[in-house]
């Protein structure tokens, strides 16, 4: 017999306080057209909270049971973590370019939502949301029981503060692509080298409305389901209504709302932790009294032997290069989880040779996508596709499997007036090694095409003053949850981490389609159409969808690898030694 709650009109479930798409994707469910996982994961994303969804899907489960606000009580309260990870300069939040800067800020600044280890995203700040019927209206309902350190009350001001901030073009933030639906863009009158016109992107007038200090409502210009994925991100951690007031300086007025304030801090050697005393956290009481970083430099050996030696407690990430010698260690444990991260060997299309189709598409057929992924990653993750979506993503769209064809490559080399061959130079990072592995099979891959890549390598400071601007770069892409986050910060027109310099106005309209459709399933048909958009126009040749592993001893309890890698240790505790 059906559920009687599954069969009653759209209308009786915004009634009860529930978005009415989530009729239409709890039928979706019983049709079997979308998984229990991916029901909750959209419900939870439409402001239902994931306890209720699961009840709906009929099922009971904790979205993130392995990850509780209140850790269980333990055998030994208190203690010190150390962590092996780069210490980076962490003084704004909202230019956040490194993962570990976040992970270093975000035990003391919060964001509104967050993603846990299901991939899934849940309040956080924010205690609840909704949106309306056409995605372009989402009310924040906000936590009343958050205390900033100053004594201050967290109050809808401060989440106006941030989004303005964010998006105001002098600040620099590479949030004004993943809030794009909140901007405006209007005409410079000034003109590119090539004669196309200069546009100004803001936050668009009446955008965010204050309905009392506690709820704070945001009004798109376009439908945007992934919007509270976006206040997820690691840019996106809040700040203090008066933080640039104040020095915009997190490392020197210390302000924030999380269960632990930062007590000293030195960029390339630590940074420390430690539990706030002033008033109990939101969350509950931390086991935890410290977190300690110590940054062993980008030797992935001095990290390893800082871990086995028991300098640390555990490692921020551990290569596929290390999972042997780890496994043969006493007392470690090895961490690993699925992800959408990946590297790209991006090819900015403004710049000579790559502005002609023919010979990124040359590059692109003479790869072998299977074989670098055995090659480099030992069979672990999945072949990259060409399009920045990965099979992870909900919306995901299954397309026909990409084939090594060396004959197309040197034709479509030929047809570009490259009859004699072609040498190109690709720039990468020293560390990871992976990165500049993958560089090297591909460098391999490319000679019978005719193609001689010769492999820049470089320290990662250089490469990232540069990795926007290079004709030919391998970038690392961080996980994100949704498939439309990525190509809305990758690859929509003039976005900030734009690095091929792509501008194709069809992608962007179906960018925008894609982000007002609610149903993964009913999304799945757009995504379809811009991964074989991205395919067709060859600007990036992907590596493996890789998983991530990190190590830690015995005694830490409570971990959880988290695919985005972010550090979330309010549930850690330390086993007695």
């Amino acid at each position: 017999m059906t559920d009687p709650r599954l069969s009653r009109p759209s209308r009786p479930w915004a009634a009860r306080g529930l978005h009415p798409a989530v009729h239409e994707l709890a039928a979706a469910l019983r049709a079997g057209a979308i998984s229990r996982r991916t029901f909750i994961a959209a419900a939870s994303r439409l402001g239902v909270a994931a306890p209720v969804a699961a009840a709906i899907a009929g099922v009971w489960r904790r979205a993130a049971a392995a990850e509780p606000a209140v850790p269980p009580p333990s055998p030994a309260a208190g203690g010190t973590l150390r962590c092996s990870m780069n210490v980076k300069e962490v003084s704004d939040p909202a230019i956040f370019d490194w993962s570990e800067k976040a992970n270093v800020v975000r035990h003391m600044v919060e964001p509104l939502v967050r993603i846990d280890a299901a991939n899934i995203a849940r309040p956080w700040l924010a205690e609840r949301w909704q949106a309306s019927d056409d995605l372009k209206t989402w009310t924040f309902f906000l936590r009343r029981d958050v205390v900033w350190s100053n004594g201050d009350a967290f109050v809808a001001e401060d989440v106006a503060f941030n989004v303005r901030r964010w998006l105001d073009p002098q600040t620099g933030s590479s949030n004004l692509s993943r809030f794009a639906a909140l901007t405006t863009s209007v005409a410079t009158g000034k003109t590119t080298a090539d004669g196309k016109p200069v546009t100004s992107t803001s936050l668009a007038a009446g955008a965010i409305e204050i309905i009392d200090d506690h709820t704070v409502r945001f009004h798109l210009t376009r439908p945007d389901v992934s919007l509270p994925e976006s206040f997820a991100d690691y840019p996106a951690l809040i700040v203090h209504r008066r933080f640039s007031e104040e020095g915009g300086d997190l490392t020197k007025n210390p302000v924030g709302t999380g269960p632990f304030r930062l007590a000293e801090f030195v960029v390339g050697e630590k940074a420390v932790l430690v539990r706030r005393q002033d008033r109990p956290w939101w969350g509950g009481s931390p086991r935890l009294d410290r977190i300690v970083y110590l940054d062993h430099g980008d030797d992935a050996g001095a990290q390893l032997a800082a871990l086995a030696s028991g300098q640390v407690d555990c490692n921020f990430r551990s290569s596929i290069e290390q999972i042997d010698t780890i496994s043969r260690i006493p007392g470690l444990k090895l961490y690993q989880t699925t992800t959408a991260s990946c590297g790209v060997a991006r090819m900015r299309v403004t710049e000579k040779p790559f502005d002609a189709l023919a010979v990124r598409r040359a590059i692109q057929a003479a790869i072998d996508h299977d074989e670098a992924q055995r090659l480099v990653f030992r069979g672990y993750g999945a072949p990259g596709e060409d399009h920045h979506v990965a099979p992870l993503h909900p919306e995901y769209a299954p397309l026909p499997k990409r084939r090594r064809d060396l004959e197309r490559a040197r034709q479509q080399l030929s047809d570009a007036g490259y009859r004699n061959g072609i040498r190109l130079v690709i720039d990468c990072v020293a560390s990871p090694p992976w990165e500049a592995n993958v560089c090297k099979v591909f460098a391999e891959m490319l000679k019978p095409a005719g193609i001689e890549l010769a492999i820049n390598v470089l320290p990662g400071a250089t490469y990232w003053d540069r990795w926007q601007s290079t004709p030919f770069g391998f970038t690392a892409w961080a996980h994100r949850p949704l498939g439309i986050q990525v190509l809305n910060l990758a690859y929509r027109s003039n976005a900030g981490w734009n690095e091929t310099g792509y501008a194709n106005p069809a992608f962007d309209a179906l960018l925008d389609e894609a982000s007002g459709i609610i149903d993964p399933g009913k999304r799945r048909p757009v995504m379809d159409k811009l991964q074989r958009t991205l395919q067709d126009d060859a600007i990036i040749v992907q590596s493996t969808w890789r998983p991530t592993f990190m190590a830690a001893h015995e005694r830490v309890h409570g971990l959880v690898m988290h695919p985005a890698e972010e550090h979330h240790f309010e549930g850690v505790w330390l086993a007695a030694s």
